[in-house]
């Protein structure tokens, strides 16, 4: 493990992750959410996180790793269409990943995800926590929508709108 690494998630505690998404960040991040899924089958799940433990970075948990275990453990892969998606923040290693579950996947290329999720990083490099995610958020609804559009009377709202602090 490197040094700064583990530094870095000593650094960042839950309190400064709450500064950088206060609560009107988060009910920004959710009311794009839901708008976005009334144009979607999709279901987008956000979910920020301080740091790691001192034993999940002596595993050596990558932040791709933690999403896919944040994915299960938040049910993101339990939707009726198998459409959820996960935007996940992990701050201590200014890190942003986009999960897409297999019905999404098979449809919409990864490079589409990293090209969402490096503007996010480079937003939040600049401090712009609510405008980076927001504007990724959106740019999720756009692909959801073309691949995914919402059906009349069929698009039931199965994931929590607002993002999970962990």
């Amino acid at each position: 493990m490197a040094m700064s690494r583990f530094f870095r998630h000593v650094a960042m505690t839950p309190g400064q992750a709450r500064r950088m998404f206060p609560p009107a960040t988060r009910k920004a991040i959710g009311e794009a959410v839901s708008a976005g899924e009334r144009r979607h089958r999709g279901e987008v799940r956000f979910a920020v996180e301080a740091e790691l433990s001192t034993w999940q970075l002596l595993k050596g948990l990558s932040p791709r790793a933690r999403a896919a275990q944040v994915f299960s453990k938040l049910g993101v892969g339990r939707t009726r269409e198998s459409t959820g998606v996960l935007v996940y923040v992990l701050l201590a290693d200014r890190a942003v990943e986009i999960l897409a579950d297999r019905g999404i996947a098979a449809k919409v290329a990864e490079g589409e995800w990293r090209r969402i999720a490096e503007g996010m990083r480079e937003a939040f490099g600049k401090g712009r926590f609510e405008a980076g995610s927001v504007a990724g958020v959106e740019a999720i609804a756009a692909l959801l929508a073309r691949h995914f559009p919402a059906r009349e009377g069929d698009n039931p709202d199965e994931l929590p709108d607002e993002p999970a602090m962990l």
